[in-house]
């Protein structure tokens, strides 16, 4: 077990003139509330705080950072709160404990939701101190490091979510040692038996891989030596198995096939020029491998990483990747923007907290201000979270304006992309692309080096189907947008007609009520909305009855000039009957904790009482209902604004619904009359029935049955699969 001693040890040798008394005091009230508390693996809990301490202490983070890794538990697990931290440590302590603080009192939200909710929490606290990130993720890595004890369904949720959340946080920070360390941990808790399928594989060929990287290593150093060009150290590693088994599993090939599998690392003098001049003497010596060449120098990737990468293949034919960097671009590569206390505090002086501290807000910010400003217009936690996650996907696609400017953006990446990167008015008036001075259709992939010319027009809109192949964020959340404000103008119209129809049915004068703002808006806010305009655009969405509102409006002589309930006196009973019969009236279904709603129910499905259901709002047409399981429900998920819970109203009376079944038989006589006679057994009724024969010599009978719910129908089902003959029985969608 590390003691607090060695902690304060590591900081004072790091940053000098770090407040140990401030990290004491930390670790003896971190020691004090803890008191008792142990991990799942029975060890006392102090020991996880001390261990994050370290941690950061070894990312040369400053006293206050290593400070609040001793506390950062104490007000989720201890009774301890934030007042009392403050009290103790001051303001600028309890803010970052604040931020890596899960919320609480949502125990009533799923999981997911939970989850969802406390990573949007941290994400937007770093805009307020970028710290907190860092402590997260050295909390996250000593938690990674110790899943042993904990439950398998329990460390496949933490190893999934460090997967898709911290890791790529430490990538985009340039974090490579944190980054990898976290992927391989997740990768070993995930899929523990491919992970240990992939080690034995490597293990077994490492001998041999050592020697090659031996032998390599050897020859670049006698050659640069040869050429005096200088170099610092020359290294070598064999693939880490995470990233190995990504580009097996992506690229479909063989461990032999993997051009990278092995690489050499020369790290040069601060001086980029031996960077080229080392890359110039290894491809003399080697046979360079065609389009495996990135300059990381020239162009630096998002996060802060530099290097040149080349791949090149031996006498032998083993083929290997070199990195060539400078000693200041290795340190950032590993440690990412912890790493620049070591290159900063020496020109910044002696008293460079402050100065230090700003110059990592400032990069830190600028890696993930982003992240944030593309994600804050998102309301719902989890819809944040899958946003974050697109935006965190690595940037590895570089692409030029005509004029020489380039845009970074992720793999995957079409010009509507490109265009909304450059600016959002760019990416609304988009029609079309030229690449390479060839136009191009708007759902083509952007290659490496493509040069992009963004054809436009000021009459051009967004299109929906854009939303079908965009990978940013920032497109998808202006494109989504564009939409929502283009259907509310569409449902304000709708609404307007539907509003004046009605209207002119009770014999009111629809301008008299629409353009009355007073009376318009009074109605509104008897339905929580601010303005008449609202109401227009609830009428519109289905939400509201155009009937309900000439309720409101007329008060007291509503009943006299309903025309239903005219009709209905004329027409007495026989009608209701009818009605009844038929049982497909709209309070079949109810939208949970509203009344009076039009719902109709979605032909491309039909659901069945008994079924899930979903509700979408549509214009003109109410709440069109769904079976949760249709084929167009997917697609109705792209405006989440417009899904509504909705439910089976509780009947006494039974409802027929027709349902047609394709049923595929052997081709033999007597098929239909069997099917029909099962049908009837259990006292089914049946509209229409009609047989086929198939290309391949199958019976194909369609067959419509009338069916009270899902009971009944799957007790149809059954009774038709038990005819001798039948090979499968399915539901037909319309």
């Amino acid at each position: 077990m590390i003691r607090i001693e060695d902690v304060i040890a590591k900081v004072q040798t790091n940053r000098p003139n770090s407040d140990v008394d401030l990290i004491r005091r930390a670790y003896l009230f971190s020691a004090l509330h803890h008191r008792g508390q142990t991990r799942a693996s029975g060890e006392p809990y102090l020991v996880h705080p001390i261990e994050v301490a370290e941690i950061l202490a070894e990312m040369r983070l400053d006293d206050v950072s290593v400070a609040t890794g001793l506390l950062h538990d104490v007000v989720e697990d201890t009774l301890v709160d934030l007042d009392t931290i403050k009290e103790y440590f001051g303001g600028e302590i309890v803010g970052l404990v604040d931020g890596l603080t899960k919320i609480a009192h949502i125990s009533n939200l799923s999981k997911e939701k939970q989850q969802a909710e406390n990573v949007r929490k941290m994400v937007l606290a770093m805009l307020t101190d970028v710290r907190v990130v860092l402590i997260k993720l050295a909390d996250r890595l000593h938690n990674m490091r110790t899943m042993q004890f904990l439950k398998p369904e329990k460390r496949a949720r933490i190893s999934q979510e460090t997967l898709d959340i911290y890791a790529p946080i430490a990538h985009r920070l340039g974090m490579g040692k944190m980054r990898s360390e976290l992927e391989d941990l997740s990768f070993q808790n995930l899929y523990p038996e491919e992970y240990k399928r992939l080690s034995r594989e490597v293990d077994a060929r490492r001998p041999e891989l050592e020697a090659a990287l031996d032998r390599i290593k050897a020859t670049i150093s006698e050659k640069l030596e040869e050429n005096e060009v200088p170099f610092v150290s020359i290294e070598g590693r064999v693939k880490r198995l995470y990233s190995l088994w990504k580009k097996l599993k992506k690229q479909k090939i063989m461990i032999e096939q993997v051009y990278d599998l092995i690489a050499a690392r020369v790290i040069t003098p601060n001086d980029r020029k031996y960077c080229y001049l080392t890359m110039s003497v290894i491809h003399d010596v080697w046979t360079p491998v065609p389009e495996r060449f990135k300059d990381w120098i020239a162009i630096p990737r998002d996060n802060l990483y530099r290097s040149l990468h080349t791949s090149v293949i031996d006498n032998s034919g083993q083929a290997f990747e070199v990195q060539i960097r400078t000693e200041e671009m290795h340190h950032i590569a590993e440690e990412g923007v912890a790493a620049h206390w070591k290159y900063k505090e020496a020109s910044l002086g002696a008293n460079s907290d402050d100065e230090s501290l700003d110059e990592l807000r400032n990069t830190v910010e600028k890696l993930l201000l982003p992240l944030v400003e593309s994600n804050e217009t998102h309301e719902d936690s989890e819809e944040f979270v899958e946003s974050l996650k697109l935006d965190l996907f690595p940037k590895d696609v570089y692409a030029f304006t005509p004029m020489g400017k380039v845009i970074q953006l992720p793999r995957g990446s079409t010009p509507i992309d490109f265009a909304y990167a450059i600016h959002s008015q760019v990416g609304d008036a988009c029609t079309g692309a030229k690449i390479n001075g060839r136009i191009v259709p708007l759902r083509h992939e952007i290659q490496n080096g493509d040069v992009i010319e963004i054809l436009t027009t000021q009459s051009s809109k967004p299109s929906r189907d854009w939303l079908n192949y965009v990978v940013t964020s920032k497109a998808r959340s202006r494109i989504r947008h564009w939409i929502s404000e283009q259907q509310r103008e569409e449902s304000v119209d709708m609404g307007r007609k539907l509003l004046e129809r009605e209207a002119e049915r009770f014999r009111v004068t629809p301008k008299k009520l629409i353009n009355n703002e007073a009376e318009m808006k009074r109605i509104a806010n008897e339905y929580g909305l601010s303005r008449g305009e609202d109401l227009l655009a609830s009428i519109g969405y289905g939400k509201t009855l155009p009937r309900n509102v000439l309720a409101k409006y007329l008060g007291e002589k509503f009943d006299d000039l309903d025309p239903e309930k005219k009709a209905e006196s004329r027409l007495g009973s026989g009608m209701k009957a009818v009605k009844k019969f038929i049982g497909l009236g709209e309070d079949a279904i109810i939208v949970r904790g509203v009344d009076n709603l039009l719902t109709t129910r979605a032909r491309c499905c039909n659901p069945l009482r008994g079924e899930e259901i979903i509700g979408y709002i549509s214009l003109g047409k109410g709440i069109v209902v769904h079976n949760k399981r249709c084929k167009n429900v997917n697609q109705l998920m792209v405006n989440k604004e417009r899904i509504v819970e909705v439910e089976w109203a509780k009947s006494d009376r039974e409802e027929i619904q027709s349902v047609q079944l394709l049923v595929t038989t052997e081709n033999r006589t007597g098929m239909l009359a069997g099917i029909t006679n099962a049908i009837a057994e259990i006292k089914t009724g049946i509209r229409d029935a009609r047989a086929n024969v198939s290309k391949d010599d199958f019976g194909i009978i369609e067959v419509t049955v009338e069916v009270f719910d899902k009971k009944h129908l799957d007790k149809v089902v059954s009774a038709v699969e038990q005819v001798p003959g039948v090979i499968a029985v399915e539901r037909v969608s319309g």
